[in-house]
């Protein structure tokens, strides 16, 4: 299961940030989850509570936000938002295609609390 060690990356980074901006709890943490990813949400929210428990971030809530697959047609000029896993270009059904969005994992937004 990759989502443990991508949930430990992202800890590290939140806690970064915590320590940066000098603060003492982490409230929120918003990411972006690709279709074509490679990442399950389901798994990563599990992975997410179960390795916050350390740090700053133990009472965090996770937010995922999903991203739909948006697909540039080179043979049509057209762009696509799609939500399954395909690369055809829906207009004329092309392979030519260039994915604009739709592999990406994104920390979005980070939520954070001081003590003062």
């Amino acid at each position: 299961m990759h989502e443990y060690s991508i949930v430990t990356a992202l800890l590290e980074q939140c806690e970064q940030h915590a320590i940066a901006n000098q603060a003492s709890r982490i409230t929120k943490v918003v990411i972006k989850i690709g279709v074509l990813s490679g990442v399950e949400p389901a798994l990563l929210a599990t992975a997410f509570e179960t390795f916050k428990l350390e740090g700053r971030a133990r009472e965090a809530e996770l937010e995922i936000l999903h991203q739909e697959l948006v697909l540039e047609c080179q043979a049509c000029q057209s762009t696509h938002t799609i939500k399954e896993r395909s690369v055809i270009c829906p207009s004329c059904h092309s392979y030519e295609t260039r994915i604009i969005e739709g592999e990406e994992l994104l920390l979005m937004q980070l939520e954070l609390e001081t003590d003062e």
